[in-house]
């Protein structure tokens, strides 16, 4: 450009349809996920679609968001079904003087 004309700055509309472009603006990935098969950890990773709408700065509440459902995900196959066991203590016939 020369030195009479100003640099354009902020949003410019786009060639084609005079509509303003806002890199900063939310704009959707475009990314499919597959389902796992597993109802739970789908409803968690459906959560990630969220981060279509929203600035790069609100990803991250997202992303701790789906991370901290897989991890509860990833504790409960730790966990042994049925009732908690029974805190270890002395027991009443192995008593020692």
């Amino acid at each position: 450009m020369s030195d009479s004309t100003p640099e354009p700055s902020g949003p410019q509309p786009g060639p084609a349809t005079g509509a303003v472009h806002d890199p900063a603006a939310p704009a959707p990935l475009g990314l499919t996920r597959t389902p796992t098969g597993d109802d739970g950890i789908d409803l968690v990773l459906e959560r990630l679609g969220d981060a279509d709408h929203l600035a790069a700065d609100g990803h991250i509440e997202v992303y701790e968001d789906v991370h901290r459902g897989l991890r509860e995900a990833l504790d409960a196959l730790d966990t042994p079904p049925g009732p908690p066991a029974p805190a270890p203590g002395p027991h009443p016939y192995n008593s020692r003087s």
